[in-house]
């Protein structure tokens, strides 16, 4: 299953994924943003919030529990959050920009 996710290690809260799909994004409590639903993550909202992000901290993983099972984008499966019992895998070949109007 596809979930959406921010990077937390990435994300510098700068607010323009908020701004641009507040259906999906807020700020948490540390500041930075945070996928607030899970719920129709294809919309051109979701695609124009990830191309515009200036850290590219928003993406697709494959097989995500939870934000720290997205591997902080990780896709080596290298990062502080990876388990190599989980069976993830970071959609690396999605490009934002080409699918933002």
């Amino acid at each position: 299953m596809k979930k959406l996710y921010v990077n937390k290690e990435a994300c510098i809260g700068c607010g323009v994924c908020v701004a641009t799909d507040p259906e999906h994004f807020d700020f948490g409590d540390d500041g930075f943003s945070e996928v607030i639903s899970q719920d129709n993550i294809d919309t051109e909202n979701v695609k124009i919030a990830m191309s515009s992000c200036p850290t590219n901290a928003i993406n697709y993983a494959e097989g995500a529990e939870d934000e720290e099972d997205a591997c902080a984008g990780c896709d080596k499966k290298e990062c502080c959050h990876h388990n190599e019992e989980d069976d993830l895998e970071i959609d690396s070949d999605f490009n934002p920009s080409e699918s933002a109007a």
